[in-house]
């Protein structure tokens, strides 16, 4: 039997170990870690990258506190850290972190705000940034640290219009973060840029590949990957061969997957990591108002999940290049804890299966008209929902 019936079969199989369903694990009113077993064996290559990413276990992500931008009067630049998630990061929030099973700690950096006209970054918020990264680092866990909203005309913005700025902007920032990390081991990985898109139009979230302007977005966003990683391997040291994460449009499966992505062209020989974000199924997921049960008339919704799984294994993990889901979780719809932890489950079992490893999306809302998908009581160092957690780090460590 060839190698792509048997994938074909293990993803098969895959779908149908099904996690306990909502029914069944909330009897008698507990919440219950669903019970996976025996993932088929998808066959992955044997390299220094795979087994990297392996070591990567489950990761978090510390949104919305770096990643904020000023919008209104907050003070100091100092004080965006703390002005969407409410508290600044603290070394027992990261040992909590590390203490609870994560591996990875994923550190979106919005710079924009904190840049001169020359895209010079403040040395007090770059000291800060790397503060935080060294309490990751000192428990011997992986950093991910990224260029994250900074989509805008005067910074990087994937058009023609915009790309000799944005040329420039990836570039200068790059250089700056080689510089001040070049020393850093392999444990800090640099990604290229966050959910890179056309911000504002109709395509937004959806790459067509019969659009013109999504065609000129995609070229844009392959050229703008290539000048970062050209940048950190042109710093030497340890950027050398360090790591490296890059998007498609969206960082979307669909934007990797597309014929007109991409990957770059690089002087280390299997550095190069494919960042996706996938809030799958998007109605339980991320929609407001969507479902809020992780099952449907006829079983968990699970098959979403492995159909776009199966596609990156196919194209990416099964020739050798790695895949890191960065993003990923199931925001709160009025207390389904239960089917949230039923996906965390399933979604970290499947990836594993493939070889991918994943970080859940954690912006520090629990309360509020924003997205809740806050894991950890960052005032307290401890867990809304450690049955979330335990089953991410159960499946995904």
């Amino acid at each position: 039997m060839n190698k792509r019936i048997i994938a074909l079969l293990c993803a098969l199989a895959l779908m149908l170990a099904l996690p306990v369903t909502q029914a069944e694990a909330a009897e008698g009113g507990d919440v219950a870690v669903p019970m996976l077993e025996n993932p088929p064996a998808f066959e992955i290559p044997e390299s220094d990258a795979m087994a990297f990413v392996r070591q990567m276990g489950v990761g978090w992500n510390l949104g919305n506190t770096f990643d904020a931008w000023r919008d209104g009067n907050v003070g100091d630049e100092m004080s965006i850290e703390s002005y969407w998630c409410g508290v600044k990061t603290t070394e027992d929030m990261i040992e909590a972190v590390h203490e609870a099973g994560f591996s990875t700690v994923r550190v979106p950096v919005s710079w924009h705000n904190h840049v001169d006209a020359d895209f010079n970054i403040s040395q007090p918020w770059l000291d800060r940034v790397q503060q935080v990264v060294d309490w990751i680092i000192d428990r011997d866990m992986t950093v991910i640290l990224n260029i994250h909203h900074d989509e805008g005309a005067d910074y990087y913005y994937p058009s023609e219009a915009c790309y000799e700025t944005s040329e420039r902007y990836i570039r200068r920032i790059w250089e700056q973060l080689s510089e001040r990390f070049g020393e850093y081991g392999e444990k800090l990985i640099f990604e290229a840029m966050n959910e890179p898109r056309q911000k504002g139009t109709d395509w937004e979230w959806w790459l067509d590949e019969n659009n013109e302007n999504c065609r000129e977005a995609a070229d844009c966003i392959n050229r703008l990957n290539q000048v970062f990683v050209d940048t950190v391997r042109a710093s030497g040291g340890n950027n050398a061969e360090r790591y490296l994460m890059v998007p498609g449009y969206t960082a979307s499966p669909r934007g990797a997957l597309s014929k007109l992505f991409a990957l770059p062209i690089d002087t280390a020989k299997d550095r190069i990591i494919l960042s996706i974000h996938a809030y799958t199924p998007y109605s339980f997921a991320l929609e407001e108002g969507g479902v809020d049960s992780f099952k449907t008339a006829t079983g968990p919704q699970t098959s979403e999940i492995g159909s776009f799984l199966n596609d990156l294994y196919r194209k990416y993990i099964a020739n050798g290049v790695p895949v890191v889901i960065g993003e990923f979780g199931a925001r709160d719809k009025g207390g389904n804890l239960q089917a949230r932890v039923d996906y965390a489950a399933y979604y970290t079992f499947a990836a594993r299966a493939r070889g991918i490893s994943c970080c859940w999306w954690d912006n520090g809302a629990v309360s509020g008209n924003g997205e809740l998908f806050a894991l950890l009581n960052r005032s307290k160092s401890s867990w809304y929902y450690p049955d979330i957690v335990e089953a991410l780090v159960k499946y995904g460590a």
